[in-house]
């Protein structure tokens, strides 16, 4: 598999609008492992998981094979961005003491991607992989109107991997010994333009764009208008997050 560049058209507003994770994951992935020297974070994005596992490990490496969306990310100490493909992370042999992969694994090649890891980790290293898939809005005309939009409207143009997102990951090949992980769930507490901004980073909303020529936001802004109240008003948005995470056989 090449790399397929999704995201750098859109990565600035992607550095914006994509949520961070829940302090409890990152809670439980200290206790992975006993040494906390250096953490690989491959396709990294604009560094949504970088920044909280900089608060973990003392090191992290975070790559992406899209120099616009590294570009987006924020420098912090500790945090060392790179351009860089999930086979060829540029890292020593044995080296890190956990990979992760957050909300991109069905993007990369599978084969090339875990021979990296297999090469780049310690001994008794981890691998923690996690996404979401659609949000659910906690008030029913909102649900249903997001719904819509995202099954609906923009359907046809998603790309065939997110139906392993869909999945929740579960039928995805994950040859390591596995482990059991919490049932964690994101949530947010939006702004209606927090909540636009971020279907704007869907992939299929870029697709639908670029095919029709034509912004598929505005109907469906107009329409979560309606229910919102003020534009500011705070309404909470929620993923369950879909966990796998192992050690080396």
């Amino acid at each position: 598999m090449t790399f397929r560049d999704l995201f750098s058209e859109r990565a600035k507003i992607y550095s914006q609008f994509r949520p961070e994770y829940p302090d409890e994951l990152f809670a439980w992935l200290r206790g992975l492992v006993q040494r906390h020297d250096m953490v690989w974070d491959c396709a990294t994005g604009s560094g949504q998981a970088a920044k909280a596992l900089v608060e973990v490990f003392s090191r992290v490496v975070a790559t992406d094979a899209s120099a616009e969306q590294i570009a987006e990310a924020v420098p912090e100490p500790g945090i060392e961005y790179r351009v860089a493909t999930a086979s060829r992370s540029g890292l020593p042999d044995h080296s890190v003491n956990m990979v992760t992969v957050a909300q991109a694994l069905h993007w990369l090649d599978l084969n090339s991607f875990y021979a990296e890891v297999r090469r780049v980790l310690v001994p008794d290293g981890a691998i923690v992989i996690w996404g979401y898939g659609d949000p659910v809005m906690q008030a029913e005309p909102l649900e249903q109107i997001v719904h819509a939009y995202n099954r609906g409207t923009i359907e046809d143009y998603w790309m065939p991997e997110r139906a392993i997102l869909l999945e929740r990951y579960a039928n995805v090949a994950f040859p390591f010994r596995e482990i059991e992980t919490p049932a964690l769930t994101l949530d947010r507490h939006w702004t209606l333009p927090e909540l636009v901004g971020y279907l704007r980073t869907w992939s299929a909303t870029a697709n639908y764009t670029k095919k029709t020529g034509t912004d598929p936001i505005p109907p469906v802004e107009t329409a979560l208008a309606k229910h919102w109240g003020e534009k500011e008003n705070r309404r909470l948005v929620r993923w369950p997050l879909h966990i796998r995470a192992g050690y080396l056989s």
